[in-house]
């Protein structure tokens, strides 16, 4: 698969950027919704459900302009673990209301069992979804991932994850 979701991350936390940090420092540190997050997903290899995958996240208390550090591991139903570490963008002005688009990039480890072999273990995974945000700060996000190795080995297939999410702020 190409790298069409990390593009539309890419693409979207930029332009964000533009409209709405680079007044006041494009990638300046700032305050941000510091949160865990629980996830069920439906696993997806090659166009077909293979499982399910449980995900645990933890958002930073900062961003650096519309980049928010994140943190990630999750385990599938096949043993295979993935961790990673990167950064959520989501669309705090883009949209009047409790409804928000989010997208994500977090590069990772993929420690497989008795999943598929998706070609190593550096994998890359990104994400977009949408989202409807609680007035006590909780959100209940669907998504869809793809991760892959980014043509970095000769074997590339990917996997893809449909997901529902909740995420609880911590303070």
């Amino acid at each position: 698969m190409d790298g069409t979701v990390a593009l539309f991350w890419l693409v979207t936390s930029l332009f964000d950027m533009n409209q709405t940090d680079c007044a006041t420092g494009c990638l300046m540190r700032h305050a941000a919704a510091e949160r865990i997050s629980i996830q069920t997903a439906s696993l997806q290899f090659q166009r077909e459900e293979i499982g399910r995958e449980f995900y645990l996240g933890y958002d930073f208390d900062h961003a650096y302009g519309p980049f928010q550090p994140t943190v990630a591991a999750s385990m599938t139903n096949r043993n295979d673990v993935w961790i990673g570490a990167g950064f959520k963008w989501t669309s705090e002005d883009l949209i009047e209301g409790p409804i928000f688009l989010e997208a994500s990039f977090i590069p990772g480890l993929h420690f497989r069992d008795d999943g598929p072999n998706i070609g190593g273990e550096v994998q890359f995974r990104s994400a977009v979804g949408a989202g409807y945000a609680f007035e006590q700060g909780a959100t209940l996000t669907v998504s869809w991932d793809h991760r892959s190795n980014g043509d970095t080995r000769a074997i590339n297939p990917g996997l893809e994850t449909l997901s529902i999410r909740y995420a609880f702020p911590l303070n």
